[in-house]
C-alpha cells in the first residue's frame, strides 16, 4: 500500500511541475503586487525548460560524399552476402533464409541481390526527398549491418559435408 501512496505523490509532483513548465499557474487573471502569479512559483523561474526549435539539417545532394560511401558499402556487403553464400553451400551447408530454387540459380540469386541494393537505395533516396536525412542514412548503416553479420556468419560456420 506505500507504494501506491508513493506513486500517486510522484504523479502528482510531475503533474504540477509539468503544468508550471508549460505556463499553467493555475489561476487565471490573478496577479499578484510584483506582477506574479498568485501561486508561490513563476512561470519565468522554469525558462530553463524552454524548447528551443534545431535549426533544419544543411540539405545535401543524395549522392554526396557520405551516400556514395554509404551506398557502396551496401553494394560490396550484397556482393560479399552472394559469395559468401555460394562458399557456405559449397562447404556442404544449407541456406537457411532463402529457398534451395533461388539461390542454385546463380543469375537469379545475382539479380536477387542486385534487387536488394536497388531497394535500399531507393529508400534511402524516399528519406532524402522527404527531409529525414538522418533516417536516410541510417537504412544503409542498418543494411551494412545486417549483411555484414550475414557474411560474417557464412564464413564461421564449419563445413559439413555428409558422409558417403
Amino acid at each position: 500500500m506505500h507504494a501506491g501512496k508513493t506513486l500517486g505523490v510522484l504523479i502528482l509532483t510531475l503533474f504540477f511541475f509539468l503544468a508550471a513548465a508549460c505556463g499553467e499557474t493555475g489561476t487565471k487573471g490573478e496577479e499578484a503586487v510584483g506582477g506574479e502569479a498568485s501561486l508561490p512559483w513563476s512561470t519565468r523561474s522554469f525558462d530553463y525548460l524552454a524548447i528551443t526549435p534545431l535549426p533544419p539539417p544543411k540539405p545535401h545532394d543524395f549522392w554526396d560524399r557520405t551516400n556514395r560511401y554509404l551506398l557502396s558499402g551496401v553494394a560490396l556487403m550484397r556482393t560479399l552476402d552472394y559469395t559468401s553464400t555460394l562458399n557456405m553451400q559449397r562447404r556442404g551447408r544449407e541456406e537457411i533464409l532463402l529457398p534451395d530454387d533461388v539461390v542454385n540459380n546463380r543469375a537469379g540469386f545475382a539479380a536477387l541481390e542486385a534487387a536488394s541494393t536497388a531497394t535500399s537505395i531507393g529508400i534511402a533516396y524516399l528519406f532524402h526527398a522527404t527531409g529525414h536525412h538522418k533516417l536516410e542514412r541510417w537504412v544503409s548503416i542498418g543494411h551494412i549491418s545486417v549483411a555484414g553479420f550475414g557474411v560474417a556468419r557464412n564464413y564461421a560456420l564449419k563445413s559439413h559435408h555428409p558422409a558417403p
